[in-house]
């Protein structure tokens, strides 16, 4: 309860301070970009990164002027900018900055990535999204938000703002979602079994094995359409398009291994994942899961992804992954707190690098994946309150070298 309290009085201090005097401020500095740009906002728990950037590039290919603010990047025109950031929605200053950028440039529309975070303490002050997509709503930041029904509404808040929103159709939040939304929105949705036209199909089902990259391209089909993407343009862009960082990205190996870098970090994502590898296997290998939970984040997801690896992996390898001030040991405690089984194919090792190399050198054999979930594309680890440099892809590349 007070926890709750805490949080719902943090409102008025945010919008003050982050809206109305640093976003404000950033709109005027700044020539108030975001009314110059057709704006479509991505939200969700999961596959946001995945949603915006292929979007991007449906819409770059396309002929649009369009560019991005992603987690990974942002795009303005041909110029790739390593954001730095490590939550999704920069602060006004950075954000306004971007955009008028992108005005600058001659760019017309704008996909950015907005979470939960930013939406509540009024960090996309001042843009009025056109259109919204939501991926899904899932168990994930209520370390922050306190509460299911916060985080829903922190989610929604984002939605409310455009006249035109896309939902999931198929995610357990959709009738909550929709009801918030009320009748002042147009809404379409999408959902798995939804209807395409057979060149869409083909090719959405030809680019994503994984069932959930499938319904994130479903959600651009739908925005795409919405923004006057021609369904041959679509499909086009889909067979062109060359993934993401950190995101099921595979890395090469002479070893009779699949090496394979993700960014699931919550039990919906985590379950995917390894649900999609299990499915795809099909030589009989054996899954190895390296993976963490982070520190001073939501503590009731730690047993639940500890279950879920236990369920779906042949073996797991519990490590460290922005522990903060928490003990790492702690945490890899509270990720077994829910294993009645499995217990034999659990291995704890704190060293994240110690972790991916006995995974790759002690566990596996030949024919086996081994999947590093959890840091993705990220750059750096924090343990205290320092981020000290890391990179999922780089450990394994080293790891590879030394063999």
């Amino acid at each position: 309860m007070l926890n709750e309290l805490i949080y719902l009085a943090k409102r008025p201090y945010h919008l003050l301070k982050t809206g109305l005097i640093n976003g404000f401020r950033a709109e005027v500095a700044n020539n108030f970009p975001a009314k110059k740009l057709h704006v479509t906002a991505i939200t969700g728990t999961d596959g946001k990164t995945t949603s915006a950037t292929l979007l991007y590039h449906v819409l770059k290919e396309a002929g649009v002027r369009v560019g991005l603010l992603s987690t990974v990047a942002a795009y303005i025109g041909d110029e790739e900018i390593d954001t730095g950031f490590h939550v999704t929605s920069p602060q006004p200053s950075d954000l306004h900055e971007f955009m008028r950028r992108m005005v600058d440039q001659g760019l017309t529309h704008i996909v950015m990535e907005v979470t939960s975070h930013g939406s509540y303490q009024y960090r996309t002050w001042g843009i009025q999204p056109q259109l919204a997509g939501l991926t899904n709503i899932a168990h994930e930041h209520l370390d922050y938000h306190v509460t299911y029904e916060n985080y829903l509404a922190a989610k929604t808040e984002i939605l409310k703002k455009a006249p035109s929103v896309v939902l999931n159709e198929d995610d357990p939040a959709y009738l909550k979602v929709r009801k918030r939304l009320g009748f002042d929105h147009t809404i379409a949705t999408y959902a798995a079994e939804m209807p395409l036209p057979p060149a869409v199909k083909k090719a959405i089902t030809n680019k994503f094995p994984e069932t959930y990259n499938r319904m994130n391209a479903k959600l651009v089909y739908v925005l795409a359409k919405q923004i006057g993407v021609q369904d041959s343009d679509f499909a086009k862009a889909i067979d062109t398009f060359p993934g993401i960082p950190g995101r099921m990205e595979k890395i090469p190996t002479k070893k009779r291994l699949k090496l394979i870098v993700d960014f699931a970090h919550t039990p919906q994502a985590l379950q995917s994942a390894l649900t999609t590898l299990q499915k795809n296997n099909k030589n009989g290998g054996k899954i190895i899961a390296v993976f963490g939970c982070a520190g001073l984040r939501d503590q009731t997801k730690r047993p639940e992804m500890g279950k879920i690896a236990a369920e779906l992996a042949d073996y797991a390898v519990f490590t460290a992954e922005d522990p903060r001030t928490e003990d790492v040991w702690s945490i890899i405690r509270q990720m077994k707190e829910q294993l009645e089984t499995g217990h034999d194919k659990i291995h704890s090792i704190a060293d994240r690098y110690e972790a991916i190399e006995f995974a790759i050198n002690t566990l596996a054999q030949p024919g086996d994946t081994v999947v590093v979930l959890g840091k993705g594309h990220e750059q750096s680890m924090c343990f205290g309150t320092t981020e000290y440099p890391w990179s999922d892809k780089e450990a394994i590349v080293s790891i590879l070298d030394k063999n």
